[in-house]
């Protein structure tokens, strides 16, 4: 292995520890918002418009933020001032007395990682360059996914000791100064990670082609189908076909598959292109009948594809948009790329929150149709030839 890559390897790696940390922060948070907020009164509505919302703030300021981030190049500040305010959000709730208060700063805790995460995504893509785009961004989010496991594992063993969700709210402000000390730790020794890649504008690779395009309605309408995790909880509870302590079980489980598949994903997709992404959106599309419709083991199967899905999503997505876009327009094309997805989601959110209280068949149907209406787009582009 050459220095190049073997410097490259090493950022990749230092932030996927800032990753992991972040995500005992938010993610362990994540596990048991759907159930907090039941407690505090929210019907299955508010929680997936709450849900759907902060998605729509946490993709949807990423246009803002990609545009700032290729305008100013300050990868490292607007990375930086992002993870604090996602992370310091989410043992925050600890003092929420009320469902609204909860919801202030649920929203809060994506507006924080959309700051950061298309200065975060640009940064990455230079080291990708040199450790090949699939494997690159896989191997970021199988670390990304250990702290995704071992928050929801956490916040379990505390609710196992201490029945309260404000206390293990309260527990994850040390993951999260852990996360931004390894930060500022990876500013240090990289003050510069453009220098990665070169950043010459490459032929045949102009920033929003119709290519471009195509792709991101097709991401839209993934997003637009899948169900965020604390409606799904709010399912599990509300039903009792879950036992509360098992819930954040339920998602560790699903990060870990996410991380495990998003490594084997990523080593594929640098060989075999759109396929890979084409077969995991035609699989992961069926958890929403086995989660929804189904008892406790079929609950278990379908957050496993949940799992599988939501790692093409964070390896994937990320990886095709560095093979279309040139290096000085990437983080307008990640931010715009993740503003497309939050709006699909949002609408997909709310629109399921909503089905749910009137048919939750018409939910699974909705889901997993709107999906597989990708595949047909993805289809276009492999027999175009784009992103191979």
């Amino acid at each position: 292995m050459g220095a190049k890559k073997r410097r490259a390897l090493r950022f990749i790696v230092l932030l996927g520890l800032v990753s992991l940390f972040a995500d005992v922060t938010y993610e362990g948070a994540r596990s048991i918002t759907g159930p907090f907020m039941a407690i505090l009164g929210a019907s299955g509505a508010v929680v997936g418009v709450v849900a759907g919302l902060g998605e729509l703030v946490g993709y949807g300021m990423r246009l803002a933020a990609g545009y700032f981030t290729d305008k100013t190049q300050r990868y490292w500040a607007l990375t930086i001032f992002g993870y604090a305010v996602n992370l310091l959000a989410a043992p925050a709730l600890a003092f929420a007395g009320s469902w609204q208060i909860a919801a202030v700063l649920i929203i809060l805790e994506r507006f924080g990682k959309a700051v950061r995460s298309p200065a975060k995504d640009t940064m990455l893509s230079f080291a990708t360059k040199e450790t090949g785009r699939g494997w690159g961004f896989g191997l970021h989010e199988s670390l990304d996914q250990i702290g995704a496991i071992a928050g929801p594992l956490l916040i379990s063993a505390l609710l196992f000791f201490k029945e309260s969700y404000q206390f293990g709210f309260a527990m994850l402000i040390f993951p999260a100064l852990a996360s931004l000390g390894v930060l500022a730790g990876a500013r240090f020794s990289y003050p510069q990670p453009q220098a990665m890649e070169s950043v010459r504008f490459e032929r045949g690779k102009s920033a929003f082609s119709k290519t471009y395009w195509i792709y991101l309605l097709a991401t839209g309408l993934i997003a637009a189908g899948y169900a965020d995790f604390a409606l799904i909880a709010y399912h599990f509870q509300k039903s009792a076909l879950v036992p509360a302590l098992w819930i954040p079980l339920f998602y560790s489980i699903a990060m870990a598959v996410d991380g495990l598949a998003a490594l084997w994903m990523g080593k594929m997709f640098d060989v075999k292109g759109l396929k890979v992404l084409i077969f995991v959106t035609v699989l992961s599309a069926f958890f929403a009948p086995l989660v929804f419709l189904g008892g406790f083991s079929s609950g278990l199967a379908g957050m496993i594809l949940w799992g599988i899905g939501m790692g093409s999503q964070e390896s994937l997505l990320r990886a095709v948009v560095a093979r279309l876009i040139v290096p000085q327009k990437r983080g307008l094309a990640y931010g715009m790329l993740h503003f497309g997805f939050g709006v699909f989601w949002f609408a997909g959110s709310a629109l399921m929150g909503i089905l749910y209280d009137v048919s939750i068949v018409s939910l699974v149907l909705f889901s997993v149709l709107a999906q597989l209406a990708s595949i047909p787009l993805f289809l276009f582009l492999k027999r175009n030839q784009a992103c191979q």
